[in-house]
């Protein structure tokens, strides 16, 4: 059975079951800002587990993209890896710990073939706060599984995702000796004091790694050796000249390279881009790994291993190529510029800067700022000369630069403001006009990434992977300028960010806004939450002007702009 099989049998089994197939949700959570990325299946019904919102479905199935870097030191072994899908069944008030543990073992044993002789499950033990499942043993045994172990909170109790959310014990199926499916049983909401609240609506949220799966099913030792990686590494052995399984050290370089070049394809066709803080430096950090462990055996070049990463979920994934090709590119050559000069300084620094042998965390923060190491880059070479790093230091020095950036943000005016005169105010209207023309011309996935605004021009960014032509970029003036003619009024409402959202409001729906945001609508052709000043009349922004459309960045573009 191929991985495509196995998303197909897996989606015809639980829709036979009454489950609604829904699709992956993006790796980008979203309202979530517990968490930087989605890092498991249940992640979009959140809301609907806690009880915030009423389920639209009461049985649900999904294949779904996840991401998770605490193992990320570990990737190169034979099991570990960033990027990963999940097989996920969801019940929301519906059944409970019967139909799922009977629905799991169905599969496993009949759609997947494991022998019964190669299975066994746990229960959750029980502490003082929650009692032992002894339901869910009493299923085990009624199905004929006799070898049933039971473990604690670290092994047997799952959630919540980020600091709180529902939670509950679990009961696992191991095939072989590795875990291939998860039930966890949400009973409870743990708020982030920690404390256990018993959910109104019970729920279950199964989980089977798909990777994981797929290598038991193939009989394979390693993820890397199923056909989800093979053409990936089949690439990276042309690229390199190098042949997988001859040489250890060798076969571990070439896992991290497939592995962060897969899962960096996958967060830049989300719309993760790099960057310092959250979740692009997540990315920043598997494309630099990459990168660097590339040339250790002569890859400087990634887009066959791109191409190879697109042709594998082909067809099951929508992955924007020519945008990582960019991104993934921009971000590499930034790294190449800056590291052998890092290098440099880094050699001559660790015979300076350390107290015995305590490398100084604030030198490797400059290090991170000024050449791009990345923490742990410096905490590898530190380890091969037998030496660590002043965490504290470190971690010090970094919320020191956070809050240094967020008071440099607070004096800038809003919305790319250089001031609020009668021009500033025009031109701040025209980017609404401008915002919501992009989108229709070239698509909704056109979203603002910045803008600056003076008494004399008006430049915006927005994301979108390739140069404009000519036809678009005047198809776009034109939108703007009959909406100009056509004297539409500009009206301001004050309303909560979840009305704004229902409405079909722009924003970025982040933590900057406050429980009231101001909305400004102009007819039926754009409406966003925007903090600045604006004019009341569309009539009076005279005749809208495109003078330069560019690249601000990988995979965002600009244009400049005038009003005569």
């Amino acid at each position: 059975m191929n991985a495509r099989e196995l998303r197909e049998k897996f989606i015809i089994f639980f829709e036979s079951k009454g489950h609604k197939i829904l699709p992956s949700s993006s790796l980008i959570p979203k309202d979530d800002p517990s968490v930087l990325l989605t890092t498991a299946g249940m992640q979009q019904f959140k809301n609907w587990f806690a009880g915030n919102e009423e389920p639209k479905y009461h049985r649900v199935a999904t294949v779904q993209k996840s991401f998770r870097t605490s193992d990320i030191e570990e990737v190169g072994d034979a099991t570990h890896n960033t990027f990963f899908e999940m097989l996920g069944n969801f019940s929301f008030g519906d059944y409970f710990k019967e139909d799922a543990i009977k629905f799991a073992y169905e599969f496993v044993t009949k759609e997947l073939g494991f022998k019964k002789e190669r299975i066994w499950v746990s229960i959750f033990e029980g502490d003082d706060e929650v009692p032992r499942d002894d339901e869910s043993e009493a299923i085990w045994r009624s199905l004929g599984v006799i070898d049933i172990r039971e473990f604690g909170r670290e092994d047997n109790f799952w959630g919540p995702t980020g600091l709180e959310g529902p939670c509950g014990p679990t009961s696992e199926i191991y095939a072989d000796d590795v875990e291939i499916w998860n039930l966890v049983f949400n009973q409870y909401y743990m708020t982030q004091d920690k404390s256990l609240i018993p959910l109104k609506l019970l729920g279950v949220d199964t989980g089977a790694g798909f990777e994981r799966t797929l290598a038991r099913i193939q009989n394979k030792e390693s993820i890397y050796d199923t056909d989800l990686f093979n053409p990936i590494i089949l690439a990276v052995e042309k690229l390199s000249g190098l042949k997988y399984k001859e040489d250890e050290e060798k076969d571990r370089i070439i896992r991290i390279i497939s592995d962060h070049t897969r899962s960096a394809t996958f967060l830049i066709s989300d719309g993760v881009r790099p960057s310092n803080v959250g979740r692009g430096y997540v990315l920043r950090r598997v494309i630099r790994r990459a990168v660097r462990y590339g040339r250790l055996i002569n890859i400087n070049d990634f887009s066959s291993i791109i191409r190879s990463v697109v042709g594998v979920y082909e067809g099951v994934y929508d992955l924007n190529i020519q945008m990582v090709y960019a991104v993934f590119n921009e971000e590499k050559d930034k790294f190449l510029k800056t590291l052998d000069n890092g290098l440099k300084v880094f050699s001559r620094e660790l015979h300076v800067q350390r107290d015995g042998n305590i490398f100084s965390g604030k030198v490797a923060f400059d290090l991170f700022q000024t050449y791009g190491f990345p923490k742990e880059m410096v905490e590898e070479e530190l380890e091969k000369v037998g030496i660590k790093l002043n965490e504290a230091e470190f971690e010090d020095a970094l919320v020191k630069h956070q809050e240094i950036s967020k008071a440099g943000m607070s004096d800038k005016f809003k919305g790319g403001l250089a001031g609020t005169g009668e021009m500033e105010t025009k031109y701040h209207t025209a980017t609404h006009l401008l915002h919501q023309a992009l989108r229709q011309v070239l698509g909704p996935e056109v979203k603002q990434a910045g803008s600056n605004i003076t008494a004399e021009r008006l430049r915006f960014d927005f994301t979108y992977p390739q140069k404009m032509t000519p036809e678009e970029v005047k198809t776009v003036e034109n939108l703007a300028n009959e909406k100009i003619k056509e004297n539409i009024p500009v009206l301001c409402a004050t309303t909560t960010v979840e009305w704004a959202k229902k409405t079909g409001a722009l924003g970025l729906f982040d933590s900057k806004y406050g429980d009231k945001v101001t909305v400004y609508t102009i007819g039926e052709f754009s409406k966003e939450i925007c903090g600045g000043p604006h004019v009341t009349n569309t009539g009076e922004l005279g005749t809208f002007k495109i003078k330069k459309e560019e690249s601000s960045s990988a995979g965002v573009r600009r244009i400049k702009a005038v009003l005569e």
